[in-house]
């Protein structure tokens, strides 16, 4: 008989705007923070703000401007890098306690854990061990967390998401019965994992708009809509999830592929952009010289600012801050098989500027551009053609490996391309950066 496993969901509160102030000697409770950049404008987004400014109405992840007049606050800017090292602390905090193989890292702030053998071990229940490590990771790094209890993955998320926040000590739990109770009917349905405003509005076509109206669909209907991802939303829908954290590590995915996008800081031309792109590629061809692959597949998405002729924007507000819904936006490009396996600069460049010049609007301002290096795999998989010149290539392969070389001793920035001093390229910039922000 298979052991019943219980598992934990641990999150750090706000914690961007947690580790601002604990670095700081505040309170987040009764400061009011808000991390973002405002030399990006009014508008940029709060990555996160104190718990103090939540109390008084203002919304997570909102812009500056919608900050109420009459609500002083401090505006930090963003230090991932910090951030990062606050993790990596608290995550060595569990490991005292916990295997690393009964951790799933789900997020900088936020992990599952496999508790079912320490509950024994410390001799505590499962809300006993959740407030222990709680409690070390306050005591150590001066980070508040709330935590999940559940029978599974999902239980354990559904927990944190939605019944954590009414506990007075930050901890939500769940079993069968009290799923159906406290989940089942809760709205809006885009607090549950896994459904984004996108899944809601076409559940919504259906009359559906809970957990209760899923487990009541007919599955054939389900499955006509969403295809074999029907299969998930049947299964939450009952509190199930048979995934484990044993399956999460042992997984291998079929393929892997190198992705790089960015926002445009502004409305670019069509050559603004295409300059952009060009340093995009040599970024993501350094990335698979470095990692000694190569792919045989491309992919191209620029999106656009809305043309006026189109229907208002719609936003979706799913208290994660504003999204704009489908089609908002026009977005042009595609995916393309190589004639080749390969990680050579020159093939890649010229055949990623051909796809932008062949797709792209040339007409109506830029603000979106990503790519995707697919079917990656060993660089000693390369193949050549007979218009070729692998001596060539083998050349600019040695070439690449020298400015991975400089770059990882003095800074990315040691090395660039003069395109990249032009005023609207973003390379200098970004390479200052860490998931888009500050580092």
């Amino acid at each position: 008989m298979e052991t019943a496993r219980t598992y934990l969901c641990i999150d750090l509160k706000t914690f961007y705007a947690s580790v601002e102030c604990a670095d700081r000697g505040l309170d987040p409770f009764s400061t009011n923070l808000v991390v973002a950049d405002e030399s990006r404008g009014r508008t940029t987004i709060c990555l996160a703000i104190t718990p103090a400014l939540k109390e008084r109405g203002v919304r997570n992840r909102c812009r500056l401007f919608e900050i109420p007049e009459g609500i002083p606050y401090k505006a930090v800017v963003p230090r991932m890098k910090r951030y990062m090292e606050v993790s990596s602390d608290i995550y060595a905090i569990y490991l005292q306690f916990v295997s690393p193989e009964d951790i799933h890292i789900y997020s900088i702030d936020e992990c599952f854990i496999d508790a079912t053998s320490y509950l024994a071990l410390y001799g505590k229940t499962a809300r006993e061990f959740a407030d222990m490590l709680m409690e070390e990771v306050l005591k150590r790094t001066g980070i508040r967390a709330t935590a999940g209890i559940g029978g599974n993955l999902f239980l354990a998320k559904a927990a944190l998401d939605i019944t954590a926040k009414h506990d007075r000590g930050n901890i939500g739990m769940l079993d069968e019965d009290s799923f159906k109770r406290d989940i089942w009917f809760h709205r809006p349905i885009t607090d549950i994992w896994g459904i984004g405003p996108g899944i809601a509005r076409r559940l919504e076509r259906h009359g559906i708009r809970d957990l209760a109206g899923i487990a009541a669909a007919n599955p054939d209907t389900l499955y006509r809509e969403f295809g074999k991802n029907a299969e998930y939303l049947i299964d939450h829908a009952w509190g199930q999830e048979p995934c484990t954290i044993a399956e999460i590590r042992a997984y291998e995915p079929e393929e892997r592929s190198i992705v790089n996008g960015q926002v445009l800081p502004g409305d670019y031309t069509l050559a603004e952009a295409r300059i952009v792109l060009s340093e995009m590629v040599d970024a993501s061809v350094l990335d698979l010289v470095e990692q000694g692959l190569s792919c045989n597949r491309i992919a191209l998405s620029v999106g656009y600012v809305r043309r006026r002729t189109q229907q208002p924007v719609h936003f979706f507000e799913g208290g994660h801050g504003k999204r704009f819904l489908e089609g908002a936006y026009d977005h042009t490009g595609g995916e393309r098989k190589l004639g080749r396996r390969t990680n050579s600069r020159r093939y890649l460049m010229e055949r990623f500027l051909a796809f932008f010049d062949e797709t792209t609007h040339a007409d109506i301002p830029i603000r979106r551009i990503s790519i995707c290096l697919a079917g990656l795999e060993s660089d000693e998989r390369a193949t050549f053609t007979l218009f070729d010149d692998p001596k060539a290539d083998e050349a600019e392969h040695d070439l690449q490996q020298a400015i991975i070389a400089v770059r990882s001793k003095f800074g990315k920035n040691a090395m660039l391309k003069a395109t990249s001093l032009h005023e609207k390229a973003t390379a200098r910039e970004r390479n200052k950066q860490i998931g888009g922000h500050r580092a």
